[in-house]
Order: C-alpha cells, then sequence, then structure tokens
C-alpha cells in the first residue's frame, strides 16, 4: 500500500460532498469535499506501489483540460486503470458542482 499527498490550485467553486465509484477489484472510490480558498488537496491510498508519477501526471492532464475546485479528495484505489481513475475524478467533481 502506498499513501500519496498531491496539491494543486483549486479555482472552481463545488458545493457539495460527492462520492464516486466503490473499492474492488480493479477499481476505485473517490471522495469529495468542498472547501474555501483556492487548493485542492488530494490524499491518495492505493494498492499499486510506486505509482505517485502516474498519479501526477494524471492531475496534471486533468488541470489542463479544466479548472479544479477548491476542497479534499480522497481516493481509495485498488489498481483502477488510468482512464478509469480520470473517469472516477471527473465524476466526482461534476457531482460535486450540481446544486
Amino acid at each position: 500500500m502506498e499513501r500519496i499527498e498531491l496539491q494543486y490550485t483549486g479555482s472552481k467553486t463545488a458545493r457539495n460532498r460527492a462520492l464516486s465509484g466503490v473499492v474492488g477489484s480493479g477499481d476505485m472510490e473517490a471522495l469529495f469535499e468542498p472547501g474555501k480558498g483556492n487548493k485542492l488537496s488530494v490524499s491518495i491510498k492505493t494498492s499499486v506501489d510506486g505509482s505517485t508519477p502516474r498519479w501526477q501526471r494524471l492531475f496534471d492532464r486533468i488541470s489542463i483540460t479544466g479548472s479544479l475546485p477548491s476542497g479534499k479528495l480522497v481516493i481509495h484505489d485498488f489498481g483502477a486503470t488510468p482512464g478509469v481513475a480520470r473517469l472516477r475524478i471527473e465524476q466526482v467533481f461534476e457531482e460535486a458542482s450540481h446544486d
């Protein structure tokens, strides 16, 4: 198990807590809690050791294509592929932004 902590600039407001996915074989869970300020704190617990560069690249790509919300994102990863990881992250951010 590896624990990864990342920080990004959060420039978008999200009002709601949100959950996407489930922890299970080949999948992951993403939990978001909105916050004040301009930071997105990302905490990842993963079963894949040595995956910090992969997660950094994934969040770098997401932040380039759109703004990130301010708050805290907690990810419990059980070997999700990068495509599934991105899908879950985008789902949780979309859910958090709904009124």
